[in-house]
């Protein structure tokens, strides 16, 4: 029987093709469409094809302008629609609406994220009438694994690691019938015909449940938790450690086999009601918690119930998420006590995700572990957000929301194809095409051989899922980034453009760039406030203050450059900070005559003092820095809240963050924050936030005895009046005469993922009148900054036919070995 006819208009009847792209495969998209159209009783068809969903429909023109209509409003759950084109249309359509087959051709959709267990799933598999009762990897279109298991596109079952499993008569006819909310969910799966749980011991030593009246695998998962075991569980990017995060002896068990010493764990609840014994949840960071991408989210731990120290040391945050997975949520099922649900490795190593690593890396951690025969085609670590000023932001974008793309400004629209290679820390990777960016999963810290081996593996494998051929390069400036000198070698290798884009300058790049600032609009002041980056000038940067659009930047001030004894080492060890700062504000005689009877001063005088300022004094191994995050440092160090070590990135900061005092920091006299003041730099005549009376002031609180928690507020309240003031200084036009010169300013860096200081710092910006950019989609550290490095890059090279090499610095535009003429 022949399906197909050839239409033609006919009264009010019209044929039309619509286009659709975006976020639309294996999202339930094309079930959705049918749905619609046989509501409408249009006849056509629609199909899956490289660019997103085409639809093709005939009918009466109010109906299938009803349809357009219906797919904008009212897409899958999943769904994301970046546009819709319509076009006439005047081959031959099915009789009847169909869902046809995919078409294969150049890559110009969507992967989609893995999404958390949805409600209807979560339903399913706790009703004993259904068929999928304690399955475990229960899914459908609206949730279950996306980029983990996905190998190549078109997003169908034959290209993920479900290949291998045929599926039984039930689920083949819930995969064929359009009707079924797992319509062509390719992930599809049950007891009979799908993967298997499976409970092993490491040591191979038999077991069995009978003595904790467990069910079956799953439930025995829980009950070892709750007798004080460890457990690794096959999350759905990668392994995880579990166990009890009410037993203290047992998370510092973990802490010690995992070799993490303090960097907080991840929490897992079963509900939102074990969670507010702990932590207050307000409602943005509910709807965080239960959203599809289902976050790690960080809470304010002040519940009536207590957790070890442990968990998140000196910390007044915990991290919590709800389960993500089937499996997760039934192993939960009889838990009432969080659990600690931490990345299956060793502190700084990617996470395991092949069954054949398992014992090898994670059977010196964990007695037991729970796993499936569902192959981990791509590691995926679990995303983080907070909710901060109102507003929820990923501070770690992995699952959940990567490879989503976010759609460049406008002015973008003709941006060619190019490859942005990120940072060294917290990396990701960014491909511009079609006008979008597509950032990378979070890839962790390069300097690890596995993670840079798992770098490099995913952008083969983002390469080829996006059919992507970038003509230029772009990365970092700093001489010395792995993921730089790579950029370097493939360039030289493909003979393609590499642009070298300042690391600051690409912070701003980024928050524009996610803000949809368009890409001829005036240009802004970013504030960038870090550790470190290579500045324009071959130095250290970490406080900026630059004039900025996509093609060129100003430094237009900067924090005071203070020496970085022992370099790198500065950055694990506070102490040095803090002797560095004191030693360019007062010298060792001013300190001992006024401060000698500070515990502080026989600390310092124990350390190796004649090594030390020579080094400064020499410059060697002491590179100056203008950093922030170096000054938090210092201060945490003067407090005592974290002076000899950081055992993780950020960790000083994070501590003085977490002893602020609230009523200090809130009262409305402002004189209580710290003072420091907007000198000039001698030679350039830079202006420059000076920390001098911050030291004074702080010493002086360490004689009085002031409570710590005071001293954190007025430091916190202190520095963010100064970058204001400054920003008022910069702006001019208000108390001078004429206009401002800029007025709307741009917050990244990863000193801006403290939640104090960017609350303090926005609000008095906004204050004074000034529009406020800042971060949501993309974190604010290092994580954002492959996107910047792609708008920078994008920017350089629209309108541009001939590309030649040049040494290009600061004032003129970021891109500094390759940019196009007249830039």
């Amino acid at each position: 029987m022949n399906l197909y006819r050839t239409i033609a208009p006919v009264d009010d009847r019209v044929s039309i093709e619509i286009r659709v792209r975006g976020r639309v495969q294996g999202v339930g998209f094309r079930p959705t469409v049918w749905r619609y159209a046989r509501e409408l009783a249009l006849s056509g068809e629609v199909l899956n094809d490289s660019s997103g969903v085409l639809v093709r429909a005939f009918g009466p023109e109010a109906a299938i302008a009803a349809l357009v209509e219906r797919i904008e409003r009212e897409p899958p759950p999943l769904a994301r629609i970046d546009g819709i084109e319509t076009h006439p249309y005047c081959g031959d359509l099915p009789t009847e609406f169909m869902i046809a087959e995919s078409l294969a051709g150049d890559a110009h959709t969507q992967v989609a994220p893995d999404a958390g267990i949805c409600p209807d799933c979560a339903q399913e598999i706790a009703n004993p009438f259904e068929r999928r009762y304690r399955y475990p990897l229960a899914n459908c279109t609206h949730c279950g694994p996306r980029l983990s298991i996905v190998n190549g596109i078109p997003y169908d079952r034959a290209n993920t690691t479900m290949a291998p499993f045929a599926m039984c008569r039930a689920c083949r006819a819930e995969y064929d019938d359009p009707a079924d909310r797992r319509f062509h969910a390719e992930a599809i799966a049950c007891h009979v015909c799908g993967p298997k749980a499976k409970l092993v011991r490491f040591d191979g030593r038999p077991f069995g449940f009978d003595q904790f009246s467990m069910m079956d695998d799953v439930d025995a998962a829980c009950g070892l938790m709750k007798n004080g075991e460890i457990v690794a569980i096959k999350g759905i990017g990668g392994y995880q450690l579990g166990c009890d995060a009410a037993k203290a002896d047992v998370v510092a068990r973990l802490r010690q086999l995992k070799k993490r010493d303090a960097k907080p764990f991840a929490l897992m609840a079963r509900d939102i009601d074990v969670i507010r014994r702990y932590c207050s949840v307000s409602a943005e960071e509910q709807r965080l918690l239960t959203s599809a991408p289902a976050p790690i989210v960080l809470l304010r731990a002040d519940g009536a119930e207590k957790l070890p120290d442990a968990v998140a040391p000196s910390l007044a945050t915990l991290g919590f998420m709800l389960p993500t997975t089937p499996m997760h949520r039934l192993v939960l099922r009889r838990m009432s006590r969080p659990v600690v649900m931490t990345s299956g490795n060793l502190s700084d190593e990617p996470q395991v995700i092949s069954d054949g690593e398992l014992g090898e890396r994670l059977g010196g951690i964990a007695t037991y572990a729970l796993t499936h025969n569902r192959e981990i085609a791509n590691r995926i670590d679990d995303s983080v957000a907070r909710v901060v000023a109102g507003r929820a932001r990923i501070m770690r974008r992995a699952r959940g929301y990567a490879p989503e793309s976010i759609g460049l400004p406008k002015g973008f629209e003709a941006a060619p194809d190019l490859l942005a290679m990120g940072g060294e820390l917290k990396s990701t990777f960014c491909l511009v095409k079609d006008g979008a960016a597509i950032l990378s999963q979070h890839q962790g810290d390069l300097e690890d051989i596995r993670t840079f081996d798992d770098y490099r593996k995913n952008l083969a494998l983002y390469t080829g899922l996006f059919d992507h051929a970038p003509v230029a390069l772009v990365a970092d400036l700093h001489p010395e980034y792995l993921a730089s000198k790579l950029a370097r070698e493939r360039a030289s290798a493909d003979a393609l453009p590499l642009i070298e884009v300042q690391h600051h300058h690409a912070h701003v790049a980024a928050c524009l760039a996610e803000n949809g600032y368009a890409l001829d609009a005036p240009a802004v002041l970013g504030i960038v406030l870090d550790g470190l980056g290579w500045g324009g000038d071959d130095t250290l940067w970490g406080g900026e203050f630059l004039l900025a659009d996509y093609r060129r930047y100003q430094r237009l001030g900067t924090f005071k450059p203070v020496a970085m004894l022992g370099g790198a080492q500065a950055a694990r060890e506070p102490w040095r900070n803090l002797y560095a700062h004191l030693m360019a504000e007062m010298k060792w005689a001013e300190f001992a005559i006024n401060f000698e009877e500070l515990e502080l001063h026989a600390y310092l005088a124990g350390k190796p003092r004649a090594t030390l300022d020579a080094m400064i004094r020499n410059g060697v191994n002491a590179p100056l820095a203008s950093s922030c995050g170096r000054l938090f440092d210092a201060v945490a160090a003067a407090l005592d809240i974290c002076r000899e070590r950081q055992h993780y990135e950020g960790e000083a900061a994070a501590r003085l963050e977490a002893m602020v005092d609230e009523a200090t920091l809130h009262h409305e006299d402002d004189a209580l924050g710290y003072p420091l003041g907007i000198p000039n730099l001698r030679g350039s005549g830079l202006p420059y936030i000076e920390p001098l009376a911050t030291w004074s002031a702080v010493l002086g609180d360490l004689i009085l005895k002031t409570p710590v928690p005071v001293m954190a507020a007025r430091f916190h309240k202190g520095l963010a009046k100064s970058i204001v003031a400054m920003t008022r200084k910069l702006a001019g036009g208000e108390d001078e005469a004429g206009p401002r010169r800029f007025r709307t300013v741009a917050l990244s860096g990863g000193c801006f993922q403290n939640r104090i200081l960017f609350e303090e710092v926005s609000r008095r910006l906004e204050s004074e009148g000034f529009t406020v950019l800042s971060h949501a989609q993309v974190p604010a550290n290092d994580g954002g900054l492959a996107l910047g490095q792609a708008a920078i890059g994008a920017a350089h090279l629209i309108n541009s036919n001939n590309i030649r090499t040049k040494n290009q610095r600061e004032g003129s535009a970021s891109c500094v070995s390759v940019f196009p003429d007249g830039s």
